[in-house]
């Protein structure tokens, strides 16, 4: 009944006509920047990030960006399907069936699983998130330093370790993280770290400024560079048929719902762990629905199954990632670390103490998941042909306009033009990062677990008159950290048994988008 209350009290906060405009918005923004290619919800919210200074309560930031990261997921099927370039990465799975069932003829179909079945997925998965939140940050509650420091060595290892296609590369986006994070004045001995003598770095790096750099800046650069600037052929959207449910027809419900359940099955349990996002779920769910599927025939030519699993899994995920954000402070995936900084910037800590420190944010931030889901479902079928619209915006002016924002962003959180500087030699950084194919998730990461890692380290070999044993001698902490070395084997494992059986090394590519 406890959880019952809370949660009414944050749909009593989230009804207040303001947070639910902030709702609307961050929702309608997030499908837009969704259906955009190339711009997902870490970019937008990066953006968005300044204007969190000029709130009075975190609520309201916060509603919005859940709305925002919440309509990416949905957004992302859209350009997918149409156009066979995923908005975001997790959407690459619903680009392989959703875009050949498009050239087939049933676009709307493809859309309508899609955008059910995340409305079916998101539901499944808040409620999930509902009743699990609360006691596992209870649980969190009696963990020690030596646990806390486990469980961010892990999180950081296992980001890595899933998110890139070499280990290599992610460790070593990963140390430049931390070494970011640890610019400044040592907070224990007042020592500078990394300022060549320039007291303007003795606060570190801001996090807006380097998310910023990295995401938006990066990002533009990239495309600028690689030439990616030409909007791609669109699929034609059908005409509704008639006898059709949502666009659906019976059969097409059939095949849909065992997928949606599947999905959703998969994705909330990966959102929860740290396994990079959502990228790795919507495969997993793609690759059981065509073993399993009775007409997998059709796989590869336009399965409804290959669009729906996905899909759920895809905004499953969210709500899993969720639970390791607010109650062990820990982001398991780029736009969770970027909600982390914004939590830094109201003076907020995401952990165990965040459901008895600031209640209210919690459960209206849980609320806005149930409101927005609903509002999502309204806006994806009835305005299709605007989104279709959107998908047609020439790409120089978009990204024109990203950096742009991006510059008046950086600028906004300091008045300093220094910090134009740095943001703009970090975004040069990305840029070359993309095209070496070093992956950006692990920087941020590390730049954001980088200090508090350390401060737990401390603290961890304080407690213990600097025992490195203490990391082992608890069975809590033993066991993370041997699921930390697994997470890094675990990558390494098919091609040891490939080598082991005397096998070639697989090479499989998937073309997706404009260029291969």
């Amino acid at each position: 009944m406890t959880v019952f209350t809370d949660l009414l009290g944050g749909f009593a906060t989230v009804f207040s006509p303001t947070n639910l405009l902030l709702a609307a918005l961050g929702v309608t923004l997030g499908t837009l920047v969704g259906v955009l290619p190339g711009i997902g919800p870490a970019v937008t919210i990066a953006l968005l990030l300044p204007i969190t200074f000029q709130f009075d309560e975190p609520a309201g930031a916060f509603i919005l960006f859940a709305g925002i990261y919440y309509g990416a997921m949905y957004g992302g099927s859209t350009t997918s399907i149409l156009l066979n370039t995923p908005g975001e990465s997790a959407s690459v799975a619903t680009a392989l069936e959703g875009h050949a069932m498009a050239r087939r003829g049933r676009a709307r179909a493809a859309l309508a699983t899609a955008a059910i079945g995340s409305f079916v997925a998101g539901t499944i998965a808040t409620v999930l998130l509902t009743f699990v939140a609360k006691p596992i940050g209870e649980l969190a509650k009696s963990f020690t330093a030596a646990d806390y420091t486990a469980l961010m060595v892990f999180s950081l290892l296992a980001v890595t370790a899933l998110v890139g296609h070499s280990i290599v590369r992610g460790l070593l986006a990963l140390l430049l993280g931390v070494t970011l994070g640890l610019v400044g004045l040592d907070a224990l001995s007042g020592q500078a770290r990394l300022t060549f003598g320039q007291p303007l770095l003795y606060d570190g790096i801001s996090e807006v400024i380097l998310i910023i750099g990295l995401f938006a800046i990066g990002e533009t650069l990239y495309v600028l560079v690689r030439g990616r600037t030409k909007t791609g052929v669109l699929a034609p959207l059908d005409p509704p048929r008639k006898g059709d449910i949502f666009w659906m027809s019976r059969q097409d419900w059939r095949r849909s719902w065992g997928p949606w359940l599947r999905g959703t099955g998969v994705g909330f349990p990966f959102g929860v762990l740290p396994a990079g996002g959502a990228e790795l779920p919507t495969f997993l769910s793609y690759s059981y629905e065509r073993r399993r599927s009775k007409g997998k025939a059709e796989f590869g030519k336009g399965a409804i199954e290959g669009v729906a699993g996905p899909e759920a899994a895809n905004n499953a995920s969210f709500s899993g990632v969720l639970v390791p954000l607010l109650t062990l402070g820990l982001p398991t995936s780029a736009t969770a670390a970027v909600l982390i900084a914004a939590f830094q910037i109201f003076n907020l800590q995401p952990g165990p103490q965040l459901f008895d420190n600031s209640p209210e944010l919690v459960w209206a931030l849980i609320a806005s998941l149930y409101i927005g889901n609903v509002m999502l479902l309204l806006l994806n079928l009835p305005l299709i042909r605007l989104w279709v619209k959107v998908l047609q915006i020439p790409r120089p002016m978009l990204y024109a306009g990203i950096l742009v924002f991006a510059t008046l962003g950086v600028y906004a959180v300091s008045g300093n033009p220094i910090d134009l500087l740095i943001a703009y030699a970090i975004g040069v950084v990305g840029m070359f990062m993309r095209l070496y194919d070093f992956p950006i998730a692990p920087v941020i990461l590390g730049a954001i677990l980088g200090p508090n890692l350390e401060s737990q380290l401390r603290r961890a070999l304080t407690a213990s008159n600097g025992d490195w044993n203490v990391f082992v001698s608890r069975p809590s902490s033993a066991i993370i950290l041997a699921l930390a070395v697994v997470a890094v084997v675990v990558p390494y494992v098919p091609w040891l048994i490939r080598r082991l059986r005397g096998e070639p090394a697989e090479k499989t590519k998937v073309t997706v988008g404009e260029e291969d």
